[in-house]
């Protein structure tokens, strides 16, 4: 358990500005996403977050918020779960901000998602497979013609693309936020 929590908080101290570029470009590439590039008022990118757990877990992820296509800040990505799960997995999440509200609401420093948030899962590639997190659910395959839906709540619309790992879960899990200005 000690090796996952290690994990869960290391690997994503590694990005570089190369990794954040290649995560906002794989989101682009998707077609679930493509209209909130256009529209969003602004976003947040977490390109690695790292997940483990046995029965109690944990995710860790280093990101950065973006308004008008600029740099406003990073932030990190804190969650913890208890329920039913077994392993580890690494996945890339996205957050749209709707307006300035959302935006404003999530870069006030300690941010929360309330009980109805729930992230949308897509493919990224040929032989990705679909992770989800949090409160969400998802499933498919690259090339079916499952398209996910997604939705604005409370202003802000969530989307993430597993990486790789293997997680069996059931469990109840929140996501929390910081936002440091640049």
């Amino acid at each position: 358990m000690l090796v996952l929590f290690s994990l869960a908080f290391s690997l994503p101290t590694f990005a570089n500005d190369d990794t954040y570029g290649e995560a906002i470009t794989n989101f682009k590439k998707a077609t679930e996403t493509q209209h909130f590039f256009n529209s969003a008022y602004g976003y947040a990118i977490f390109p690695t977050v790292a997940k483990g757990g046995i029965g109690i877990g944990a995710a860790y992820g280093n990101g950065r918020v973006y308004q008008a296509g600029s740099h406003m800040g990073d932030s990190t990505l804190t969650q913890l779960s208890i329920g039913f799960q077994l392993g580890g997995q690494a996945y890339s999440e996205i957050i749209f901000f709707k307006d300035a509200k959302a935006y404003n609401e999530f870069t006030s420093g300690s941010f929360e998602f309330s009980a109805q948030a729930s992230a949308v899962a897509i493919n990224l590639g040929a032989n990705a497979q679909v992770g989800t997190t949090g409160n969400s659910a998802g499933a498919g395959q690259a090339g079916s013609n499952h398209n996910a839906a997604a939705k604005y709540i409370n202003g802000m619309a969530i989307f993430t693309a597993a990486k790789g790992g293997l997680m069996f879960e059931a469990a109840l899990a929140g996501q929390s936020f910081t936002f440091d200005a640049k």
